[in-house]
């Protein structure tokens, strides 16, 4: 692992008087000006920009005004399920008269709106069919749809093939001729949008003449959600849409699913980060879709009965206890598949199979192997039916769902479907064509990137004086996010002293160090170290990268170091 220098420009931005270590900071995250700083809702980008809007909403009034039967339609993940839940809710509170969910089982239907969950919707006898988190490929589904009389709003964030569905109305901001600035919406986000423009126009014909208008802003902790465990890029627009939900949380006005999976993990909402989205509620909420059914964690979201969500809660936690337990099962697996093979003749691209492995586990495989060997990995399961699904995750650089289009076009009938993001993605094949499919796959990551792209690296914000190491600082780090992709959570580096090491629960190393003139205790942890390395008492001087932190224990506060790497000196 080497650790580089974060790039800064040139010429540093005036950015008010914030301390000179912060103003570093956002600089070298593209920060440009004080106004991008401003997380107030006033500063979100006007939902007037979003191309299909207008008829989005001319639909969704006259489902209002008609008493339709609404069916939203979404995907399997956080962000699914917390942009099924705005979307139901939010129609609520708006004023519709009959809305429902409907989540396709991934192991019987898979991705997005095939015409077999259009049969599916069919018995709820919809009028007007929304989907959330999916739909911009789904072409076949949407005819369908279509040809049975139902109206199809899509609302989706990934990008689209090379044709659109016939929908009445499509919100996508990333759908060609989009100016909406911002690409990097969530799926949760793209919804939470259409809301806001349905709310504007309602107001404007009069519906809050005589009643309240509804608050959309309640649902704010479930967009903070959904945007954070889907690792959008948190650009502005996004930060403002995090930091709003998660001052929701901390100030105890989350829905009772969210605190009620935070009770579960043990974790005080007054405060949690953007980190805890990520890392502690997510992976609770995905548990469902991955091993069972969605629909257990958007009820969990959705039901206001506090002891209802208690009750769920803990069976998402009980669900994420075994998804932790089959996904170290299939590391071991796919260790011992690389574990004799030298570095050198190691695959650029890496594509692992076993007939045995989770289809709702692969993608947290992929997410390990890449982080461990630094290079795009792609994990496939048995779909049945002689078909292998995977799900792939990439480096920076690699664009990776690009990449399949690549191998698409130069093997036509290789890739049965694909689709997703700059840094994930997910394809159907036949089994038969995975060897043939690892090669090309191998091959155009070779194309794109060289040996020293490969060898993993960390971007480093400097080293931290020894009169820095202190609580305010700690704190003000911690306020200055919301941290998250492509927004990253200040790290640092430096040579430290080891005084004391110890693993706890199975690969977590508590250490105690010394600032290298010695001036300075400080306590630190590394979640998921090299067993084989630590610990290991003659070594005295270590190289970490970091970040710095508040823990807090029986209510004292004091400095901790998160060690995202170490290494002997």
């Amino acid at each position: 692992m080497r650790i580089d220098p974060r790039p800064l420009p040139a010429i540093l931005p005036f950015l008010g008087e914030l301390p000179p270590l912060l103003t570093r900071l956002y600089a070298a995250r593209g920060v440009q000006s004080e106004a991008e700083l401003d997380k107030s809702l006033a500063r979100l980008i006007p939902y007037q920009q979003l191309k299909g809007i207008d008829a989005a909403v001319d639909l969704l009034v006259t489902a209002l005004e008609q008493r339709q039967r609404i069916l939203i339609v979404g995907d399997f993940d956080a962000d699914g399920a917390t942009a099924s839940t705005v979307g139901t809710l939010g129609l609520r509170l708006l004023g519709a008269a009959h809305v429902d969910y409907l989540v396709p089982n991934r192991f019987e239907y898979g991705y997005g709106l095939t015409p077999e969950i259009v049969a599916v919707a069919l018995q709820r006898q919809p009028q007007l069919l929304i989907t959330v988190d999916n739909g911009i490929s789904s072409v076949e589904g949407v005819a369908a749809a279509k040809a049975a009389g139902l109206k199809v709003l899509v609302t989706d964030h990934h990008l689209p093939g090379d044709e659109l569905p016939a929908a009445d109305a499509i919100v996508n901001p990333n759908q060609p001729g989009c100016e909406f600035p911002s690409k990097a919406l969530a799926g949760v986000g793209v919804i939470f949008y259409v809301l806001m423009a349905l709310r504007a126009r309602l107001r404007s014909l009069g519906w809050y003449d005589s009643k309240p208008q509804p608050n959309i802003g309640e649902l704010l902790d479930l967009v903070a959600l959904g945007s954070v465990a889907d690792v959008v890029p948190l650009d502005a627009n996004n930060r403002i849409l995090v930091h709003q939900g998660l001052e929701r949380i901390r100030a105890g006005r989350a829905r009772p699913g969210i605190k009620a999976i935070l009770e579960v993990a043990k974790r005080d909402h007054a405060r949690i980060t953007s980190t805890d989205l990520g890392f502690i509620l997510g992976p609770r909420l995905n548990a469902a879709g991955r091993l069972d059914d969605m629909s257990l964690g958007i009820e969990c979201l959705l039901t206001s009965d506090v002891a209802a969500a208690r009750e769920m809660a803990a069976q998402l936690d009980g669900m994420n206890q075994d998804r932790k337990s089959i996904e170290q099962g299939m590391q071991r697996e796919a260790l011992a598949q690389l574990k004799d093979l030298p570095v050198e003749s190691m695959p650029y691209g890496l594509c692992l199979f076993d007939p045995e492995w989770h289809q709702g586990v692969i993608g947290i495989l992929a997410s390990r192997m890449k982080e461990r060997y630094f290079r795009p990995t792609i994990a496939f399961a048995d779909a049945g039916d002689g078909l292998l699904k995977g799900s792939g995750r990439s480096v920076p650089g690699f664009h990776i769902r690009d990449a399949l289009a690549v191998v698409a076009s130069q093997h036509p009938s290789l890739i049965a479907k694909y689709g997703g993001h700059a840094m994930a993605a997910g394809l159907t094949l036949p089994e038969a064509n995975f060897p043939l499919f690892a090669e090309a796959f191998d091959a155009e990551v070779r194309r794109q990137l060289r040996e020293e792209d490969l060898t993993g690296r960390l971007l480093s914000d400097g080293t931290l004086a020894v009169e820095e190491f202190h609580l305010e600082l700690a704190r003000a780090l911690r306020n200055a996010g919301p941290w998250g992709q492509h927004f990253p959570e200040p790290l640092f580096h430096g040579v430290f002293q080891l005084v004391e090491q110890r693993v706890v629960g199975e690969r977590h190393l508590k250490v105690v160090l010394k600032s290298e003139c010695g001036s300075v205790k400080l306590d630190g942890i590394a979640f998921g170290i090299d067993r084989e390395i630590w610990p290991n008492p003659t070594i005295r001087w270590v190289e970490l990268a970091y970040k710095l932190d508040v823990n807090e224990f029986r209510g004292q506060e004091t400095v901790q170091l998160m060690i995202a790497h170490i290494e002997p000196r």
